[in-house]
Order: structure tokens, then C-alpha cells, then sequence
């Protein structure tokens, strides 16, 4: 099978983390091509994956490939689509990384094209632990599902989902990572302040919480038994305003990728 080109209108931070995965796991086609307004994003792509073409303000050039990302922010994807419209092909798959934006509403905009993935990037995907659901139109055969879907799975796990099931996804897995690394970085430096070496935090930390996740979901346990393992609690007058923080906050987010 001959390799996929791939397309990426948006040169930023989604970009760099799912080809800084591609490149990690040697698996980065020869022909990429990222398109950005803005210099100083593909700049900073370009440090870190230095084989791809920038294509600065010239969308035409990656909605021309054979396998097309949308990588703008949701309030830029019509006016993106409607941009590239002229540029792609008929026998190109489409894959938009932004929530809100329905197949529907994508195909739309290409003035009825059908061949559109929708997906929940998710940044562990740089180091090939990505969680990145993805959704298919129905006009998109098996052959470039099973494409698509063996990108995806080099970056780490790619369900199939409902398309009404990808706001949640966005909430949990796509900005879930936010939530945890400055907790997981403060304990970092804590433990550096009682006296270990930074790679001894580092190894303790990421241990931690690695076993923590899989005693959570692996051990059989009801969660409140989980939670009831270590006697000791320094945190416990603080985690109603941590749940408090989490319910109100995360709702919130989802009612706006849902309005």
C-alpha cells in the first residue's frame, strides 16, 4: 500500500504533538506539509520535527495531501473549510481534531464532501500513550477507516465512538491532562525539597501514579475501598474544594463545547 501524504492546516501545539509521536515511533511519512498563519507556531514545530514542509499562510499546499488535519481551534474550522474547499481532493480523507464542529456541519462547508473523521486529540500521543477517539462519517469505506485507524493506533489507543460521545471525550481525555501535570510536577519538587535527586522524584512520582490508576481500575475494589487503602490522608479538609473545583469547572467546559 502506497504511504499516505499527510495535510496539516495548523501548525500548532495539536500538530506538534501527533507528529512529534509519528516521528518518535519512526513512522512519519516522507511527505508532510503544515500550513500556519502564524511563522513563530511553525518555527516551533519545525524544532521539533524538523522533517515536515512549512507552508506559512498557504492552507492550499496541506489541503492538497491525501490525508487532510484540521488543527485550528473550533471558531476557525468553517472558515478554514470553506478556505479549502477548492483544494481538496475527491479521494481524500479529512480528519478534524476539533470538538463542537459536526460531520454534518463539516461536510457542509465542502459542499457536501463525505469522506470526514472526526477525532479527540489527546497530547500523551507524543510519547505514543495517546487515548484519541475517533469517529467516522458513513461515506468513508473500510479501506481508509483501516488507514486511518493504523495512524492513530502509533500514537497509542484510537477507539471508535458515537459522535455525540466526543464533547465528553474533549472534557475528559483531550484537556484531562491539564487537570493531573501540575499536581504531578508540584510533588516532583516537593520530593526534591525533602532531599531527593530530581530523578529519584521523577521515578517516584510517575510510579505512583501509574499504580495508583491501575489499583483504581484494576484491583476489584469499589472506589471507596480504593480510597480507604492509605490511612494517611494530608489532603482530606481540601478535597471537597478539589471535587468542587473539578464538577464546576468541568461542566462548565462542556456546556460550552455543547452550546
Amino acid at each position: 500500500m502506497a504511504e499516505k501524504a499527510l495535510g496539516f492546516v495548523g501548525g500548532g501545539r495539536v500538530a506538534r504533538f501527533i507528529l512529534g509521536g509519528l516521528r518518535r515511533a519512526g513512522r512519519l511519512p516522507q511527505t508532510v506539509v503544515v500550513s500556519d498563519i502564524d511563522a513563530g507556531a511553525l518555527d516551533r514545530l519545525r524544532a521539533c520535527v524538523p522533517d515536515v514542509t512549512a507552508a506559512l499562510g498557504d492552507n492550499s499546499r496541506a489541503a492538497a495531501q491525501d490525508i487532510v488535519f484540521i488543527a485550528v481551534h473550533p471558531p476557525a474550522v468553517t472558515a478554514v473549510l470553506a478556505e479549502i474547499k477548492p483544494y481538496l481532493r475527491e479521494e481524500a480523507v479529512l480528519v478534524s481534531l476539533a470538538p463542537r464542529v459536526s460531520i454534518a456541519r463539516i461536510s457542509e462547508c465542502l459542499g457536501g464532501f463525505g469522506r470526514i473523521v472526526r477525532a479527540i486529540p489527546n497530547a500523551p500521543s507524543v510519547v505514543n500513550s495517546g487515548y484519541n477517539p475517533l469517529c467516522y462519517s458513513e461515506a468513508l469505506g473500510e479501506a481508509d477507516r483501516a488507514e486511518v485507524n493504523r495512524l492513530f493506533s502509533v500514537l497509542g489507543e484510537c477507539p471508535e465512538v458515537a459522535e455525540e460521545a466526543l464533547e465528553a471525550y474533549a472534557v475528559l481525555t483531550a484537556m484531562g491532562p491539564t487537570y493531573l501535570w501540575f499536581q504531578i510536577q508540584e510533588l516532583q519538587e516537593i520530593g526534591e525539597s525533602f532531599g531527593l535527586t530530581s530523578g529519584e522524584a521523577a521515578t517516584a512520582v510517575q510510579k505512583m501514579v501509574e499504580g495508583a490508576a491501575r489499583t483504581m481500575y484494576e484491583s476489584g475494589l469499589p472506589p471507596e475501598e480504593v480510597m480507604d487503602l492509605v490511612p494517611v490522608k494530608p489532603l482530606a479538609d481540601q478535597e471537597e474544594s478539589i471535587r468542587e473545583a473539578y464538577r464546576s469547572k468541568l461542566s462548565a467546559a462542556f456546556a460550552r463545547l455543547r452550546g
